[in-house]
């Protein structure tokens, strides 16, 4: 007979549930400024750019309110444990993703996400300290201008591009799938809330998908030309995306989806079992 207890992943620990449900709440109030200062961006209202709704722009963003630093700082320590929670999810597998090839997959990318939001905390904490430097995009051209340098370096920036592009690909196709809805149907919601948190995460993995994937279109540019200043972040993506045909429309648009991506965290962070996948 199968032993129940070994397919059931655990509760965790109080203090990872808070670390968890601290990290989404933090998470969703980066990606809300972000849809926000993008939509701003699109109309032109208030001054604001597309280089002010990058991720490094909105933490500037925030400190510039009153009570700024103390602000960042609470977003940055939410950042982190949200970094932290991620790494667990990877080393432990909470998620009971398994150890085939598939399994570890996953497992890595929950790694990845960790090292992504470690570094956007440590960002974060910089500007605190008043030791704030370049951007995401900065160091996005930094990297390419590395790869570059090193031999068969067109082709390595080459398969960064395909990789995040390929990251694009896969938020979209996890949001129109719904694949997510697992996510929700496990936090034994009532059907309206329910609804609202499967549109909300549908269209807000979409819009996170086209950004990833106009970043890796750069990233390619980047590859093909040679040329490191091609390459960019979720605020260069934005420009790119304003400069199209009915730019203003689709970067709208598209905010609006970051936006909800935003509330899907929130409602994640407030009813969403920690230990489900």
């Amino acid at each position: 007979m199968t032993d129940i207890s070994t397919q059931i992943p655990s509760p965790p620990p109080a203090w990872v549930k808070k670390f968890a449900k601290f990290g989404l709440s933090a998470k969703g109030v980066v990606y809300c400024l972000v849809g926000i200062i993008a939509f701003m961006a699109a109309f032109e209202l208030q001054g604001q750019s597309t280089e002010n709704a990058g991720k490094a722009g909105i933490l500037k963003t925030i400190q510039d309110l009153p009570a700024g630093n103390i602000l960042l700082a609470i977003v940055a320590l939410g950042l982190l444990s949200y970094a932290i929670w991620r790494f667990i999810q990877a080393a432990n597998d909470t998620e009971s993703k398994g150890s085939d090839a598939e399994g570890i997959g996953k497992r890595l990318r929950y790694a990845f996400s960790g090292l992504v939001y470690g570094a956007l905390a440590f960002l974060a904490a910089r500007l605190v300290l008043g030791n704030g430097g370049g951007g995401s995009g900065d160091s996005r051209e930094t990297l390419v201008s590395k790869l570059l340098q090193q031999p068969f370096g067109q082709w390595l920036v080459g398969i960064l591009a395909a990789g995040t592009m390929l990251v694009g690909i896969y938020q979209i196709y996890y949001g129109y799938s719904e694949k997510y809805k697992k996510k929700v149907r496990s936090s034994g919601l009532k059907h309206e809330v329910e609804h609202q948190m499967i549109r909300a995460g549908k269209v807000g993995y979409m819009a996170r998908g086209v950004v990833w994937l106009v970043i890796g279109y750069m990233f390619l540019k980047a590859a093909l030309n040679s040329n490191p200043q091609q390459a960019g972040g979720s605020s260069d993506a934005f420009q790119f995306i304003e400069n199209a045909a009915y730019g203003s429309f689709i970067l709208g648009a598209l905010a609006l989806g970051l936006i909800c991506y935003g509330v899907f965290m929130f409602m994640r962070a407030k009813y969403q079992p920690i230990y489900t996948s």
